[in-house]
């Protein structure tokens, strides 16, 4: 082990003996698409690897995560290849090169292993490692989608919704756990009407401590509330005509379909429909191998926010107040067949699998713009018999 380590810091170092050769030879002056360039983007700095596409590296260095360093630095560039990882400043890092000209691949960071797990992981190390990848096959950087700026800006309203909801969640399991510990409890309600039958619930002890949290629960859902009518304004307005394709299945409502519809934003990025059940992570992963192939649980790759509004629709497409529809069936039957096996969570089971058929099914009607039929399945079936 000492030995490999030994012989990685003696490659590191011919290699910035080489670095240190070429500098001189003006890595800006290259002609077009004959360096490839890995940034390793961090919040304050960020490191990053030129090399030629024979892999010879040419230069190395740092710059500011800002607008203007990033600028100052590669606008004398001619159009090359820049590989940077998703990451939170991953979107407007790529449209500022893309503007610049260059040729920009953001790289899937879940599926880069080789750089996550690397145990002599650096920022240093990472730049040239993402240069190399780029060197190679660009497939196997497993490029992500870049989402328009103006469609990013719409969907942070609700993901700014969602986060108060988690905050919400929160302050209500803070409230009901202190009721608990005094040996009391609040009855179930709606969380919109939480504050309500807590301000009635609360022992006297309690009121001093809890008052400030309950007003705090008023404002949020105020809002809340107020994020609703926009996200309801917009799938009236600007995204009316993919907002209505969506909205005619019972349980999807505008929060799922704004976000549905500006997380995906290119319905036509998709082959198959069925392809969007792996691309919010509703499929399950796998890790076969000889005779073993064991079932394993969803991959939640994808966006996290829309995930669980599939999840949510699916539990109230299951639920006592879902319509009876092809999907209800489906999914109660599955709840069915795996209780009989004698197994636990198959409510939970049949909710991820109903809303990876409710992803697809949601595609589908947003591509052909088919006016939905819940029982379309049972019309099939009893034709034959009229």
């Amino acid at each position: 082990m000492k030995k490999n380590s030994n012989n990685e810091t003696t490659k590191s170092k011919r290699e910035t003996k080489k670095v240190t050769e070429l500098e001189t030879a003006g890595w800006s002056e290259r002609e077009a698409n004959t360096l490839v360039i890995g940034i390793d983007l961090g919040d304050r700095s960020s490191a990053y690897c030129v090399r030629t596409l024979g892999q010879q590296i040419v230069k190395e260095g740092t710059v500011a995560t800002t607008a203007s360093a990033i600028l100052e630095t590669f606008r004398e560039l001619r159009r090359q290849r820049l590989v940077i990882e998703t990451g939170t400043h991953s979107r407007w890092v790529a449209q500022l090169l893309e503007l610049m000209g260059q040729e920009v691949i953001v790289a899937n960071a879940r599926k880069l292993k080789l750089i996550s797990a690397n145990n002599q992981k650096s920022d240093k190390v990472d730049a040239r490692l993402l240069s190399k990848l780029g060197c190679m096959d660009v497939d196997w950087l497993h490029p992500v989608y870049q989402r328009s700026q103006d469609a990013h800006g719409d969907l942070l309203l609700a993901r700014a919704r969602q986060a108060l909801v988690d905050g919400r969640t929160a302050l209500i399991n803070h409230v009901r756990g202190s009721v608990k510990s005094f040996g009391s409890r609040l009855a179930k309600c709606s969380s919109e009407r939480f504050v309500e039958v807590a301000a009635g619930g609360l022992p006297e002890a309690l009121k001093p401590a809890l008052r400030g949290v309950l007003a705090a629960l008023e404002e949020i859902n105020e809002q809340i509330y107020s994020y609703d009518c926009q996200i309801e304004h917009l799938c009236n307005t600007k995204y009316k005509e993919s907002a209505n394709c969506l909205l005619q299945v019972n349980g999807v409502g505008p929060v799922t379909t704004l976000t549905y519809v500006l997380t995906i934003e290119n319905k036509d990025r998709f082959e198959q429909s069925r392809d969007v059940g792996a691309y919010v992570g509703l499929v399950p992963k796998r890790r076969q191998s000889g005779q073993r192939d064991p079932q394993l649980g969803i991959s939640k790759a994808g966006d996290e926010t829309l995930r669980k509004l599939l999840v949510n629709c699916a539990h109230h497409i299951l639920g006592a107040k879902g319509q009876d529809s092809d999907l209800r069936r489906w999914g109660l039957e599955l709840v069915r067949a795996v209780e009989r096996k004698g197994k636990k969570g198959a409510r939970k089971l049949a909710a991820a699998a109903v809303a990876r058929k409710l992803a697809v099914l949601l595609h589908r009607l947003w591509v052909t713009g088919a006016e939905y039929e819940p029982l379309r399945n049972r019309g099939s079936r009893q034709a034959p018999a009229a």
